[in-house]
């Protein structure tokens, strides 16, 4: 195979998976993991913060890689609008799921995904590259 595609497998098709999955998942009618309406919402709230966050961290990575020896400043904002945009996109696609609607309340839940680790990643920058995880 060649170094390009290589490249494509390694750092975008990630994040591209990782879309298509929460696209997947936002296409099914409402589900339940419990009687409470408070675990339900405490466990889905969860489940949107963890993939927010997981998929501005393979984002941010993607771009790092792609866009070498840009100001890291502009790879984090890049990253974390491209990732507030999938979360509005999904939300509004949820409009059109019988059963399940759209909140903008639940752009702001992934958002706290997103700056949690963004958080984490400007901190651990540097022993992430080195490790290679970016």
């Amino acid at each position: 195979m060649t170094k390009k595609l290589w490249f494509f497998i390694f750092y975008w098709l990630p994040p591209v998976t990782l879309m298509t999955i929460i696209f997947i998942l936002s296409n099914r009618q409402s589900i339940s993991v419990g009687d409470s309406y408070e675990v339900n919402f405490v466990t889905f709230k969860t489940l949107h913060i963890l993939e927010y966050a997981l998929l501005f961290f393979l984002l941010f990575r993607a771009y790092y890689r792609s866009l070498k020896g840009s100001n890291k400043n502009f790879l984090f904002g890049i990253a974390i609008a491209t990732t507030l945009v999938y979360a509005a996109f999904d939300e509004f696609h949820q409009t059109f799921v019988p059963t399940r609607s759209g909140a903008i309340r639940d752009i702001g839940i992934d958002g706290i995904g997103i700056l949690l680790c963004f958080l984490y990643t400007k901190i651990q920058l540097a022993k992430l590259i080195k490790i290679r995880l970016i």
